[in-house]
C-alpha cells in the first residue's frame, strides 16, 4: 500500500510541476497587467507617483497596495493589489478608503495616517481594526518610499517593500 501512495504521490506531484511550469508565464504577465491598470486608476490622469508598496502583517497575511500620491503627500488613489483579509470583513479595504466612503484617505497628507482607536482621523473598518491598520501602513509606507526616492518621475512606478 505504501508503494501505491507513493507512486500516487509521485505522479500528482510531478502532474502539478508540470501545470505550474506552464501557467507561471501567463500568471506574470496577468500581474503585470494588472499593475499597469492600477497604477493608471490611482494617478486618474492626475500629476503624481504610483508607489506599489506590500506589508506583511495583515489580519490574513500579506497586503499590497498601489498608492497614487502627488509631489507633497496628498492621496490621489489607492488600489488593493493582494489581500488575504477576511470576505466580508478585511476585505472591504478595497472601497472602504475610497473618497465619500467611511474611511475615507483622499485628499489626506499620507504619512502619519492612524485609524481614530490610536488618536488617529481615519475610522477604522468595522471589526477589521488590524486590516486598517495594516492598510495605513501601506499608505504611509507608500510616502516614506516616496520620500526617499524624490528624482521618481512622475507617472512612474516605485516599489516600496518592506
Amino acid at each position: 500500500m505504501a508503494i501505491v501512495l507513493t507512486g500516487i504521490a509521485t505522479v500528482a506531484g510531478a502532474a502539478l510541476g508540470y501545470v505550474n511550469s506552464i501557467t507561471a508565464p501567463t500568471i506574470e504577465a496577468l500581474k503585470a497587467q494588472q499593475e499597469k491598470q492600477a497604477e493608471q486608476e490611482v494617478l486618474n490622469g492626475q500629476e503624481g507617483t504610483a508607489v506599489k508598496t506590500s506589508y506583511s502583517k495583515g489580519f490574513g497575511g500579506p497586503l499590497t497596495v498601489m498608492v497614487g500620491l502627488a509631489k507633497d503627500g496628498t492621496i490621489l488613489g489607492y488600489k488593493v493589489l493582494e489581500s488575504s483579509e477576511t470576505p466580508g470583513l478585511g476585505a472591504k479595504a478595497q472601497d472602504w478608503f475610497q473618497k465619500g466612503q467611511k474611511g475615507d484617505i483622499i485628499g489626506k497628507k499620507a504619512g502619519n495616517l492612524k485609524v481614530s482607536k490610536e488618536g488617529g482621523e481615519v475610522d477604522a473598518i468595522t471589526a477589521s481594526t488590524i486590516t486598517s491598520k495594516a492598510f495605513l501602513h501601506c499608505i504611509n509606507d507608500a510616502y516614506k518610499t516616496l520620500s526617499e526616492n524624490p528624482d521618481a518621475q512622475s507617472g512612474a512606478t516605485v516599489k516600496g517593500e518592506r
